[in-house]
Formats: C-alpha cells, sequence, structure tokens
C-alpha cells in the first residue's frame, strides 16, 4: 500500500474543478485524483492533462449515488490507506430560463450540492490523515447574508448547530419549495443559495467536530467563492477565467493556514456572518 500523499477533487472533469486538478498536478506533492460522473468525459480531461505533461489520476465518482461513493471510498482506502486533501467541487446550478419547476429545482439542487458534498465527506473524512485539508467549494451566494429572514439567518449561524440539525433545515426549505411557500418562509427564490449557505454552514460545524473530537488529527476545513468563472455553470458569463476561478481554492489547499474560514476567490478572508460581503 502506497503511503504518498493523495488529494481528491470531485467534479472536476471541466470548469474550475479541471483548474484546480491542473494546478495542483503543478504543485502538490503527491498523485491528485480528478473525478467525474461520466467516465469518458473524466478520461477525456486526464488526456488533456497529459498533453500538458501532467499525470492526474482517474476515478468514476458521482456525489449523488451512494453505491458510487461507496465504492471509490473503497478503491481509496485500499490502495491508498487515506487522502491528504480533499477538494468538494461538484455542484449544478439550473439557468435563469431554467423551464422546471422551482420544486423540483429545489429538490435536485440540495441533492446534489448540499447533500451530496456531505455523503462524500461523510465516506472520505474517516480517511483524512494527520494535517490533511478540505475545501469547500461555495460561492458568493453562500454568504449567510443571502437568505432574506432573520429567523434563518440566526439558525444557520447558530454556534451550535449540528449536522443533524443543518440537514433538518435543508430538508424544510426542500418541504417549502414543494409546498409553493419557500419565500413565505423567507428562504428567497435561489435553491442555489440555499444550497450553498448549507455548504458554507456545514463547513463551520465540520471544523468544529474535528476540533473538539479530534483535535490531535490537526484536520483544517474551509469553504471558498471561487468567483464569477467562465464555465458552462455560468452560461460563459463570467470574467474570470477557470485558473483565475481555481486560485482561492488552491490557496486553501496549499498556501493557506486557516481552520474553518470562508475565503474570497482573491483570497481575502470574509466575515461569513456579516451583513453583506462588502
Amino acid at each position: 500500500m502506497s503511503t504518498q500523499k493523495i488529494a481528491v477533487v470531485t467534479g472536476s472533469n471541466k470548469g474550475i474543478g479541471y483548474a484546480i486538478v491542473k494546478g495542483l498536478c503543478e504543485r502538490f506533492q503527491g498523485s491528485v485524483y480528478l473525478t467525474a460522473r461520466d467516465v469518458d468525459r473524466g478520461k477525456a480531461a486526464i488526456a488533456k492533462l497529459e498533453q500538458l505533461g501532467l499525470s492526474p489520476l482517474f476515478h468514476q465518482l458521482d456525489i449523488s449515488d451512494q453505491t458510487s461513493v461507496d465504492r471509490f471510498k473503497e478503491y481509496i482506502q485500499t490502495k491508498h490507506g487515506g487522502l491528504d486533501l480533499l477538494v468538494n467541487n461538484a455542484a449544478i446550478a439550473f439557468k435563469m430560463d431554467a423551464t422546471e419547476a422551482f420544486a423540483e429545482q429545489a429538490e435536485k439542487t440540495i441533492e446534489i450540492n448540499y447533500f451530496g458534498t456531505l455523503r462524500v465527506c461523510q465516506a472520505l473524512f474517516p480517511l483524512l490523515r494527520s494535517s490533511a485539508r478540505v475545501v469547500n467549494i461555495s460561492s458568493s451566494a453562500g454568504h449567510l447574508s443571502r437568505i432574506p429572514s432573520t429567523d434563518l439567518r440566526a439558525k444557520f449561524g447558530d454556534p451550535n448547530l449540528t449536522v443533524d440539525g443543518l440537514n433538518k433545515l435543508i430538508e424544510k426549505f426542500v418541504i417549502d419549495a414543494k409546498e409553493n411557500k419557500s419565500q413565505a418562509e423567507g428562504w428567497g427564490n435561489s435553491a442555489y443559495v440555499v444550497s450553498k449557505v448549507g455548504v458554507s454552514a456545514l463547513t463551520l460545524i465540520q471544523q468544529r467536530i474535528f476540533d473538539q473530537e479530534e483535535p490531535n488529527r490537526n484536520i483544517s476545513v474551509n469553504s471558498v467563492h471561487p468567483g464569477y468563472v467562465d464555465t458552462d455553470m455560468t452560461s460563459h458569463k463570467g470574467p474570470l477565467t477557470i485558473e483565475e476561478g481555481a486560485k482561492g481554492p488552491l490557496f486553501l489547499a496549499l498556501d493557506a493556514d486557516l481552520k474553518g474560514k470562508y475565503v474570497w476567490f482573491d483570497c481575502r478572508l470574509i466575515d461569513w456572518y456579516a451583513d453583506s460581503t462588502s
């Protein structure tokens, strides 16, 4: 069994995830796994990076599929015995002109962006080696101020919030969306916002758990807004390149000495609890 350092980036066959893998291949002292739901797309991304003289590894991973996640966990555990860096990048966003009902958008967005991320964390966190780092890709949409309701903001920002409590809070949004009362209940009109606020809140809980229950492992968990990037997700409207979008995540993955923080694409620390991001 190899004891080399291992990095994993979810949803990384294109966009910001691809640029993160590229940056890690250039600087990370170990092996880097590019993962994707679709094997052919994942292998095509690997081939592009190999043409640049880089040597990423590939494994299929669908964060919405427990079987896929379990299979990946077993592979990493058997092949490497653990990992040192996890970048939770995989996510979806419905377009502004999406024709799906808001209830459907809410359910699918939450299932992948929040529960998919949580699913990967629950599977892989036991494999994290001492001083490992976790980077959760959030968004400017994941800032607490993006939730309209003062009461809901207080619940998300509760320093005693547990993962179970956060799950129930997120599930309440999906229920409210299905009952056509998400705005009346103070959630606003964006499932993506709720999903990413959930990821940001989850980051704080995860760091608190590591600090309280397993301080000797010295695990760091941070979240980052990668910026408005020119990707398929933004319909290529973002002004930043994917390499610029990878800057903040790579800072947290390789350079920062931070725990439980929310960082901007230009590596600035942002107060997640503040009334705005300015």
